[in-house]
């Protein structure tokens, strides 16, 4: 029998980070004291006045099918957000809403690129960026970042990058994996490239809330006219309130992408879920106290995680501006090795690495490679300062035994 599995299937993998979450609630399941720091989520519930909007909605049988962008009334919100947010206009035609951030990003990616074109990406990236690129027939160009420069990509370091056939960049900031965050004097310069070369920019601002130490988000569809207009932004209620099951993103931008988008979204999933949208609709038009109590604990979590990690002998934590992710640098690690049951385990990479503290110290990390950046570790601190604790504690203890 013939391979079935499209060319396209066979060029893409599974997200990593739902993969090592996965493998440690199944080690979990088996009674396994496994310590994640791998998921992507806050630890924190959805606050109660958001729940109690969707189970009126579903108590009032709001649970048929909606317009496929989403409902008037999330988009009006989500128009009343930009307005009051980042002082951006935009219309209901100009916004989308669909099932989660990653989503809005793959139709995106979806109804502006073509094959041959080229996208690029700031690494360390989310994983799912170079994917949905490749996805969508194009080929993800990765311009590389340094500790040294604040894993952010300078408009210098994009412009070697660009080639007759660019199309799009891609900004995530604050950023997973790194939690850097573009100050507007970088962004401005960003937009003045894309403006010269006449390039499509996508800003995922899904972390926008979650920023510390002082920092002032800024969107770079702020920064012109010319920026807004060949902006699309990315955002959502997942990383904000705290409602990453209910899978509510949205887009903004001009008017003939988002009904491009709009166009793929209903030959694909529909309209997200109805009473899910109306419980977005109340997240962001209603208090906004249980956003700021949670960014409090990921900033008390941070502070933490930073100041154990950069006290561990050979590893170097950049101290992240937003998101709820650490970043350590483990390079000095690569190529040592242990004895373990009378066999010698060798760390030839972070791979090796995640794996070990996985087996030996049962604790979940992700690799840095799935993000582009070898010889690091992703730690999601959305868990308890208590499992943070425990989960340092045995990664310290592990890394002594390698020499």
């Amino acid at each position: 029998m013939r391979n079935f599995i499209s060319n396209r299937a066979g060029k893409i993998k599974p997200s990593p980070t739902l993969a090592v979450s996965a493998r440690a609630k199944a080690m979990k399941a088996k009674g396994i004291d496994v310590v994640g720091f791998g998921a992507g989520e806050p630890d924190f519930d959805t606050p109660g006045h958001i729940k109690r909007a969707a189970i009126k909605a579903l108590e009032d049988g709001f649970t048929k099918y909606t317009p496929a962008p989403g409902i008037n009334e999330l988009r009006d919100a989500v128009c009343a957000k930009f307005k009051r947010d980042q002082r951006l206009n935009y219309d209901r035609a100009q916004v989308m809403v669909s099932v989660g951030g990653k989503h809005c990003l793959y139709n995106i990616f979806q109804a502006v690129l073509n094959g041959g074109d080229e996208v690029i990406i700031p690494a360390p990236y989310w994983v799912s960026y170079p994917d949905m690129a490749k996805l969508a027939g194009a080929k993800p160009v990765i311009v590389h970042t340094t500790e040294k420069h604040n894993f952010l990509a300078r408009a210098v370091d994009i412009k070697k990058a660009v080639t007759p056939k660019t199309k799009l960049i891609v900004i995530n900031s604050p950023s997973n994996p790194t939690g850097a965050a573009y100050p507007a004097a970088e962004l401005k310069k960003i937009a003045a490239l894309a403006k010269k070369h006449d390039l499509l920019i996508v800003s995922d601002e899904i972390y926008e809330k979650i920023i510390y130490d002082g920092f002032k988000f800024f969107s770079i569809a702020q920064v012109s006219k010319d920026a807004y207009s060949r902006t699309v932004i990315v955002n959502g209620v997942s990383k904000t309130y705290s409602m990453t099951g209910w899978r509510i993103g949205y887009c903004a931008g001009s008017a003939d992408i988002i009904a491009a988008c709009a166009k793929i979204q209903s030959q694909c999933t529909s309209n997200p879920t109805s009473f899910a949208q109306v419980g977005a609709v109340k997240a962001l038009t209603g208090s906004q106290r249980d956003v700021e109590k949670m960014r409090k604990a990921f900033d008390k979590r941070r502070r933490y995680i930073v100041k154990r990690l950069d006290a561990m002998p050979g590893v170097m934590c950049y101290k992240p501006q937003g998101a709820f992710y650490v970043f350590p640098n483990f390079n000095s690690y690569i190529g040592k090795s242990c004895m373990k049951n009378g066999k010698r385990v060798r760390i030839k990479n972070d791979l090796d690495l995640a794996e070990y503290l996985l087996i030996e110290a049962l604790v979940a990390a992700v690799p840095g490679s799935a993000f582009g950046a070898p010889g690091y570790l992703r730690l999601s601190y959305a868990t308890s300062l208590e499992l943070i604790k425990k989960g340092l504690g045995r990664i310290e203890k592990a890394l002594t035994e390698l020499t």
